[in-house]
C-alpha cells in the first residue's frame, strides 16, 4: 500500500467525518434550513456531498489510468446539483448519514489501493481548462475539499 495514498484516504475520512459530527448534530429545522449561497436546504448539500464520492471516484479512476476527463464542464455540474437538489428535496437525515458513512468508506477504500505511480499520472481536465493535472490533485480538489468546503457555506 502506497503511504501517501493512505494519507490522502484518512484525510478524505477526516473530512467526511467531520461532515457526519455536523449533521448529525442538526436538528430537524437546521436540517430543512436553506443555504443563503447554496439555495438549497442544508440536508441536501449534505446528501450532496455525500452522494458525489462515487462520482468523483470514477472519475479519479480514468486520471489514475491516465485518461483525461473530457466535456465535464462547470454548467453540467451546476445542472447536476440542481436535478440532485430536487430529486432528494425530502431527504431523510438517517438515510444521509449512512449514506456519507458508506460512500466515503468505499471513496478511502479506492484511494488507499492507488499506486504512487497511479497518483502521479497527469492528464488533461477539463473542469481545470483542460490543465494536465495529477490524480493526487484531483483527490485533494475533489473528495477531500468538498467536505470542508460545504461545511464553510
Amino acid at each position: 500500500m502506497s503511504t501517501r495514498a493512505n494519507e490522502l484516504a484518512d484525510r478524505l475520512e477526516k473530512g467526511a467525518n467531520q461532515l457526519l459530527a455536523f449533521a448529525n448534530g442538526l436538528s430537524q429545522a437546521e436540517w430543512q434550513t436553506i443555504c443563503p449561497n447554496e439555495k438549497r436546504p442544508i440536508g441536501v448539500l449534505v446528501h450532496h456531498v455525500a452522494s458525489s464520492y462515487l462520482v468523483e471516484m470514477d472519475l479519479i479512476q480514468a486520471l489514475a489510468s491516465g485518461k483525461a476527463i473530457e466535456g465535464v464542464t462547470w454548467n453540467m455540474v451546476d445542472q447536476m446539483n440542481s436535478k440532485h437538489a430536487d430529486i432528494h428535496a425530502n431527504c431523510s437525515k438517517t438515510e444521509t448519514l449512512k449514506l456519507i458513512k458508506e460512500n466515503s468508506a468505499l471513496a478511502a477504500d479506492a484511494v488507499r489501493a492507488l499506486s504512487d505511480e497511479q497518483l502521479d499520472k497527469a492528464a488533461p481536465i477539463s473542469l481545470n481548462w483542460d490543465a494536465p493535472l495529477t490524480t493526487q490533485y484531483f483527490i485533494e480538489d475533489h473528495p477531500i475539499s468538498h467536505s470542508y468546503a460545504h461545511l464553510k457555506t
